[in-house]
Order: C-alpha cells, then sequence, then structure tokens
C-alpha cells in the first residue's frame, strides 16, 4: 500500500462523514446565544505515535481535555452507571439526605421546567446525593467524583440557577473549565435549564469575548477557562471576587494535566471570601488531584465512586495465532464468513495500520467507518454518530475511543493490535474498555486477539492472569470448530 493511503482513506470517509461544527461566532457578545453541540460522553484520545508523524507519547495516553470533549458531544443520554456511590459527609452526625424526584427540591417552578424541558424524568444516582448538598442551607462545600454522562453537568448548573438573587446585579457564581469547548458545553447547558428564567444572565469568560475594562459585569452567573477568569477578576476588574458564593471547579483532572490552569484555578480560589460554597467535580482521583481539591475545597462534603469490577461474563475471549497483517486480515474475513456480526469495533496501533485495514475491509464490500487521533473531536463525534445509527458496520479505530461508546449492537470487539504499555507490557485497562464495547446491556459479545508472535502471547498470558480468565485459541480456518466454540 502507497504511502498516501492514509489520505486516501481519509479523504473517503469525510467525503460521506458530515461534520460537527462548534462553529464559534467571529465576534462573542457579552451574552452570546449558543451553537447546537451534541449532548452528555467519555473516549479515549490517541496521541499518534512518532513513526507516524506524532507525538513521541504513549500511544494509549490521551490528551484528557478532548477526550472529554469527544465524550460530551457523542453522549446523547445518561449513561447506565454501574458503580455504587459512597457518601463522606463533612459532619457525620448530620443526616443524609437524597431525593427520588426533582420536585422534592423545591425548585422555582421557573427551573423545575427547564429541568423536565431537558428529559430529565427523575435523578441520576450522582444528583440524588449531590443536589441536596448543593442546594442545602446553610451552603456546603462538595467534592464529587463523576464520570461524564452521569448527569454532573445538569447538576451543578442547576445549583447555580438556584442559587442567584436576581436583585443582585453582579457575577455571584463562578465556573471554572479547562477549556474554551467544554466550557461552551456547561454555558449551552446552562442556557437550556434556564430557558424559562430569563432575568437570569450568563456571561462567558473565554477568548476573543473582550470586554470594556471598568465596566463590571451585571450577568449573575460567568463560565470560562481560568486563564480569561482570572484576567477578568484581577486586571480588567469586571468581577468582583468578594462578591461571589458559589465556585464551581470542572474537570479537576484535566485542569491540574493542563500547563498553567493548576496554578490560575488556586490564584482565583485565593481572590474569593472563606464564605464562598465551593464546588469540585472530577472523573478520577489519583493522588494528585485529591491534594489539589483539598487545598481548594475546605470542609468538604465528599462523593465517591465504588468501583464495582466490571463484568466479563457476558463476553467470550479468543486468540488467533497469525504471522503478519495478510494473515490477520484473513482471519477476520473467515470470522465474517462465520459469524453473524450486527457491528464490530476494531482497534489498531497505528493510524497507518487502521487506514490500510479500512481500505482492504471496503475492498471486500464492509461498510468501514475509520476514526484516529488525526481527526478533530468535531470530525470524530460524527463518526462515531454515524457508527451509532448503523450507517456503517464496522469501525476500525486507533486508541481513540476504547472508552465511554455504548453501541447495543456492537457484537465483535478485534484487537487487531494488542493494547501494549510503555513497559511492554500488557495495559490491561486499554484491553477491558476495548472489548467493553461489547457485550453490553446484558447481551452476548464477542472478543478476538490477533496474535503475531511470542510478544505478543505473552501479552495474552499476562492478560489472563490479571483478569483470572482463560482466552481460548480458535482457528479461524477451521468452520466446525469455529461454531463449536462459539455457539
Amino acid at each position: 500500500m502507497s504511502d498516501d493511503s492514509w489520505a486516501v482513506a481519509v479523504d473517503l470517509q469525510e467525503s460521506t462523514t458530515p461534520s460537527l461544527q462548534l462553529n464559534p461566532p467571529r465576534k462573542v457578545d457579552r451574552v452570546c446565544s449558543f451553537r447546537n453541540i451534541g449532548g452528555d460522553i467519555n473516549g479515549n484520545v490517541e496521541p499518534e505515535t512518532a513513526e507516524n508523524g506524532g507525538s513521541r507519547k504513549s500511544w494509549n495516553q490521551a490528551d484528557l481535555a478532548e477526550q472529554s470533549l469527544l465524550n460530551k458531544l457523542i453522549r446523547r443520554s445518561l449513561v447506565r452507571n454501574r458503580n455504587q456511590v459512597e457518601v463522606l459527609q463533612r459532619d457525620p452526625a448530620s443526616p443524609l439526605y437524597s431525593v427520588k424526584t426533582f420536585e422534592e427540591l423545591r425548585l422555582k417552578p421557573e427551573l423545575l421546567n427547564g429541568v423536565y424541558d431537558m428529559g430529565f424524568n427523575r435523578p441520576s444516582r450522582i444528583q440524588e446525593n449531590a443536589l441536596p448538598m448543593m442546594l442545602a442551607q446553610p451552603p456546603q462545600n462538595l467534592i464529587a467524583q463523576s464520570q461524564s454522562g452521569t448527569g454532573k453537568t445538569a447538576a451543578f448548573s442547576l445549583a447555580m440557577l438556584s442559587h442567584v438573587n436576581l436583585e443582585n446585579k453582579w457575577t455571584q457564581c463562578l465556573c471554572i473549565s479547562p477549556t474554551y469547548e467544554l466550557a461552551l458545553q456547561i454555558g449551552q447547558v446552562i442556557e437550556q435549564m434556564g430557558k424559562f428564567c430569563p432575568d437570569v444572565k450568563l456571561a462567558y469568560a473565554i477568548r476573543g469575548n473582550r470586554m470594556e475594562r471598568g465596566t463590571k459585569l451585571q450577568e449573575q452567573i460567568v463560565v470560562g477557562t481560568p486563564g480569561t477568569i482570572l484576567d477578568w477578576c484581577t486586571k480588567h476588574k469586571l468581577i468582583d471576587p468578594k462578591k461571589i458564593t458559589m465556585f464551581v471547579l470542572d474537570e479537576a483532572d484535566v485542569m491540574i494535566a493542563t500547563q498553567g490552569h493548576r496554578d490560575q484555578s488556586i490564584r482565583i480560589h485565593r481572590l474569593l471570601t472563606e464564605k464562598c460554597q465551593m464546588l469540585l467535580f472530577s472523573a478520577t482521583f489519583e493522588d494528585s488531584v485529591w491534594k489539589f481539591a483539598e487545598r481548594v475545597v475546605p470542609d468538604p462534603n465528599i462523593i465517591r465512586l465504588k468501583r464495582e469490577e466490571e463484568t466479563l461474563d457476558t463476553i467470550k475471549q479468543f486468540y488467533v495465532i497469525c504471522r503478519e497483517k495478510e494473515d490477520k486480515f484473513t482471519s477476520l474475513c473467515n470470522l465474517y464468513g462465520s459469524l453473524t456480526i450486527a457491528q464490530a469495533m476494531i482497534f489498531c496501533r497505528t493510524r497507518k495500520m487502521a487506514a490500510w485495514l479500512s481500505v482492504n475491509l471496503r475492498l471486500e464490500g464492509h461498510q468501514v467507518a475509520l476514526l484516529s487521533g488525526e481527526m478533530t473531536v468535531e470530525q470524530r463525534a460524527a463518526v462515531i454518530e454515524r457508527f451509532r445509527n448503523g450507517k456503517e458496520k464496522v469501525l476500525v479505530t486507533t486508541n481513540v475511543c476504547s472508552r465511554g461508546i455504548d453501541v447495543e449492537q456492537v457484537s465483535l470487539v478485534v484487537n487487531f493490535d494488542l493494547p501494549v504499555g510503555l513497559d511492554g507490557k500488557a495495559d490491561n485497562e486499554t484491553y477491558l474498555h476495548r472489548i467493553g464495547r461489547t457485550g453490553r446491556f446484558g447481551r452476548r459479545g464477542f472478543a478476538v486477539n490477533m496474535v503475531d508472535g511470542e510478544k505478543s502471547m505473552d501479552i495474552i498470558h499476562e492478560i489472563e492472569m490479571h483478569f483470572n480468565r482463560t482466552i481460548t485459541e480458535l482457528d479461524t480456518s477451521n468452520l466446525e470448530e469455529m461454531e463449536s466454540l462459539i455457539s
């Protein structure tokens, strides 16, 4: 295959794939009208390997901000969260409140209408516990672990909208997010939820939104990125930080991984009063995130997800011995010849391999979608949406979507290349996320691993030991054997 095959494959993909555009306006008004952006999600964005002209980072690593944005663009509804919620109260002696309906929160009718208008019928698991704490009087601080798609953004948006005192024509609620695009996503939720509250105003502290120095903002809620918000509080004096009564820090794990954002967030926090209510959210809570959270949020209530072991009981796992990529491709074709496959996801290590595979699958008559970190986040979201809607039956991808895509019709996952960490050993977490794309919602699924040498076989053994599961050898040239093993 020629060196420009990747470009050919992408051109073919783009000719049939509409792009989801964020379309930021050239000039952002003080209260900007919002564009249509997708719903609420969690994927895994791959910086390409150095051999392909990209970053020298591990191909399993992800740009966290892009990952979060991709998740939000492609998640249309709340995810089915199997994790139990653990609540650690600041005062263990105080009663623990949770709600099963939004009516129990005694919201203003306009806000309740906004909640229902967005399609929320009842609180999600995280909302059941978090909302009573966020809306409590006197105010309570909160640190919450929450994945994208669990209703987190809606929860703190509702808290900010409830918190606003309409008589005060100054900024009362600050929300900081690590990127321009994620700030716009949050703003969209606030605008949708507050559509029946015309007196509540929102401003975006993002690049391109130039404000006149010396004037004070009258918008009660400001959403933006740390650098711009810090400038508005200090350099431009648009916001009086001493009047802020609710401070929301979203995507804390992304924030501290982004150069400069951690220090800017701490500087903003120092400008606020002790009486300001602090709410911090993060998808993960590694030690660095905990240290940051404890520094920013004093005396917090804590909501954590108790991680249940992901079940592999509904997924049959196999490996196929191959010599080279052509053997892998032949085995893949044999699988399609013997299995009834609704939709399949195939993971490759490099975009060059993904392009080669997608071109050859198309030549075999398959409807193929191609996904890679080379694409913009919006292009990736459009490709995933087409796959979810069944317009393509095969999704060939690098590591950009090993997480967070729930497509009920995926019955086969193929590791065309096994996931390997920087140390050359099995990347068990990525393996679990990959094969977890099948066998979802109680359906039966199949995972097939292509093994092309002793090193790959060692990886299979490491995976077997880690998950305490046997991965069975499959001879794809033996139809009878395949039928007996797979049935």
